[in-house]
């Protein structure tokens, strides 16, 4: 068996004296481990770092079988990533995410997102909003979409200002008024279509809240775990631009 894929590196490990194991998030295979044979070489250790794209030809004699990749290197991004410890821990926390989806499972939108986010992780004014908003996406591809698109209420789609933190549904600021101390904030930049300016450390710090308890609730608990030190440390390491 045999396919050509683009894939970026979420995780790298020994395997032997000589190889490695490759974990990458695909176009259109998923999350998909294979062996990458002299990956600890002087020519391809520098490519086989998280962060980096890869052109990638997997080949096992069945499907089912770990496989060997073949690696092409597209986009090295992972020198200039690691000098920065707001990209370090970003990495750290976004493979903790995409390990939540299930194996060889396709999710094209979750690789556009990994690879968009990637290219600005050392960005303090960017990264943080970018990595919270795929918090989000994670859910939704998880099976826990939030619906932000109308108030749960009254239909309104206007306004929106409250999520309730037992449906994940939006709520209007009249409509939610009453109820407002036991509501999670919406921040605007979270509401996909939306035009809305750059959001402010606050707003930012609001989405972490609202994905974190949804993450927390829907995603971790289930599995008996709590949320990860890795997303405690891409938080500490964003600092002032999260509101902290």
């Amino acid at each position: 068996m045999e396919w050509r894929d683009e894939g970026i590196v979420i995780g790298v490990r020994r395997h032997g004296e000589s190889s490695a194991i490759v974990e990458a998030m695909t176009r259109a295979h998923g999350r998909h481990l294979g062996l990458a044979r002299g990956g600890r070489s002087a020519r391809l250790r520098g490519a086989l770092q998280p962060g980096n794209s890869l052109g990638l030809v997997w080949r096992a004699r069945l499907d089912e079988h770990l496989g060997a990749y073949a690696v092409e290197p597209l986009t090295l991004r992972a020198g200039r990533l690691i000098e920065s410890a707001l990209a370090l821990a970003g990495l750290g926390w976004l493979a903790a995410l995409t390990r939540l989806l299930p194996e060889r499972d396709p999710h094209e939108s979750v690789f556009e997102a990994l690879t968009v986010i990637a290219d600005h992780l050392d960005d303090a004014g960017v990264a943080p909003a970018l990595v919270a908003r795929f918090e989000a996406r994670l859910l939704a591809e998880c099976g826990y979409a939030l619906d932000l698109e109308r108030c749960a209420a009254t239909g309104a789609r206007e306004d929106l200002i409250y999520v309730s933190p037992k449906t994940g549904r939006a709520v209007s600021a009249a409509a939610g008024a009453p109820w407002r101390d036991k509501l999670l904030p919406l921040p605007a930049f979270l509401r996909l279509g939306v035009e809305a300016p750059a959001p402010t450390p606050a707003e930012v710090g609001d989405a972490f809240r609202l994905t974190g308890f949804f993450l927390a609730r829907d995603l971790f608990a289930p599995r008996g775990q709590a949320l990860p030190d890795a997303r405690r440390a891409f938080l500490a390491a964003a600092g002032e631009a999260v509101g902290a």
